[in-house]
């Protein structure tokens, strides 16, 4: 197409384009949606196809000159990026097209364009790898947390207290004053927890088994709901029931619940290891952070926003972010994905240029070993990841190891 290509602006990975294209052109597409339309169309007193043009054309005016204009734009944007040769980051945008009879059809074609990464600089630079000792209380923070897994809890009738699970029925006063004007409505809460507000907290543990309680409780002043804060309102306490809460206690009965161990030192060592894993395993997190780190601070680069944008959006799909808060999220996560952007296009760029890249072979060897760990078949497994799409994570995942050890081979750890 003999089309013109006029560059209206050109900052970083953006390019924002005028296209015109001549009249003729333009007409040229309009006869040929006509004949189209003149083949198809059924008028009163003609045959299919039989219409005379002029009228097909007349009647139809508004249809076939919007095909022909899509037609013509479509062409247009196909002969744009082969004359201009970039690599598109996502799908263009067309703006403003015009058209007005007798003058050459225009549109504004908005571009962003891959980044062209060299990475000039990966060597000579010096990290510091964390070290992280796993200490006692450690290994009893994570025994405990084993034994209130296994805590059960028993009624009592003893007034509540801190730890308690108490089923409870809540009458609150509406703006008249009236108390219950909506009914009581029943919960369950751990006392301590923050699942209800001090003041109410306080009046449970007023209150034997089968007794209420009545009194005013002031909202706290920062309550999630602005309109309640500070305000003093009468609540009515019913409580049904009192759970204690008992712990198992700590030996080697406790050990052979939790797993198959002989003793609680066997469980405590066993404990520790774990925790040692962890701790190496978040050292190595941290390296490979501090390396892409370096690297991108060595090799500046930009990346298209359209890029960062849809993983701010992917992220606040997976947790769910409320529309209210999604503008605040947007503002405060976007420099985390921008991050996350550099990083991945720092592990592609070395993967493609080292030939570091997963091979079949890997995949094959790293799924064998899956298999080997859960004492089942490879072909089964391989079959699981694939049906749960997981197979282009395993993939990346021998990518990203075979980088890092190519760049802590390159650079220092200490």
């Amino acid at each position: 197409m003999n089309i013109a290509i006029t560059p209206k602006k050109s900052e970083g990975l953006e390019r924002l384009l005028e296209v015109s294209v001549p009249v003729e052109e333009v007409r040229e597409r309009e006869d040929q949606a006509a004949k189209r339309y003149a083949r198809q169309v059924r008028l009163p007193g003609f045959r299919p196809g039989k219409a005379p043009a002029a009228m097909v054309r007349k009647k139809f005016a508004d249809a076939i000159r919007q095909e022909a204009i899509e037609s013509v734009v479509q062409d247009a944007f196909k002969e744009v990026l082969e004359r201009e040769k970039v690599e598109l980051a996502t799908q263009p945008h067309v703006h403003e097209i015009k058209f007005n009879v007798g003058q050459p059809l225009t549109f504004e074609l908005h571009l962003e364009i891959r980044p062209s990464i060299e990475l000039p600089r990966t060597e000579g630079f010096r990290v510091t790898r964390p070290t992280r000792v796993v200490t006692d209380d450690q290994v009893r923070d994570q025994i405990e947390h084993l034994r209130q897994e296994r805590a059960t809890w028993t009624p009592v009738d003893d007034r509540p207290q801190p730890g308690d699970m108490v089923s409870v029925e809540l009458a609150t006063a509406d703006d008249t004053g009236l108390l219950g004007a909506d009914g009581a409505h029943e919960y369950q809460i751990v006392l301590g927890t923050q699942q209800a507000i001090p003041g109410i907290e306080e009046l449970i543990m007023e209150t034997s088994p089968g007794a209420a309680t009545e009194r005013p409780v002031k909202w706290p002043d920062d309550f999630p709901d602005e309109a309640q804060r500070g305000k003093t309102k009468t609540v009515r306490v019913s409580v049904k029931d009192v759970k204690r809460k008992s712990l198992p206690p700590l030996d080697d009965a406790f050990a052979r619940e939790v797993g198959d161990f002989d003793s609680l030192d066997a469980l405590q060592k066993t404990v520790r290891e774990d925790l040692g894993r962890h701790a190496e395993r978040e050292a190595d997190a941290e390296v490979r952070s501090k390396l892409v780190d370096e690297v991108i601070g060595a090799n500046p680069f930009e990346v298209p926003p359209s890029w960062v944008s849809q993983l701010v959006e992917a992220y606040m799909e997976s947790y769910e972010v409320p529309e209210g808060e999604r503008e605040r999220f947007q503002h405060e996560f976007r420099p985390v994905a921008e991050r996350q952007v550099r990083r991945d296009l720092v592990i592609d760029t070395i993967a493609k240029r080292e030939n570091l890249e997963s091979s079949e072979a890997e995949i094959d060897a790293r799924v064998a070993d899956v298999a080997a760990k859960r004492g089942t078949d490879p072909g089964q497994v391989y079959a699981s990841l694939q049906k749960a799409g997981r197979i282009k994570e395993l993939e990346r995942s021998i990518t990203e190891d075979k980088v890092f050890a190519w760049l802590m081979e390159k650079n220092t750890v200490e």
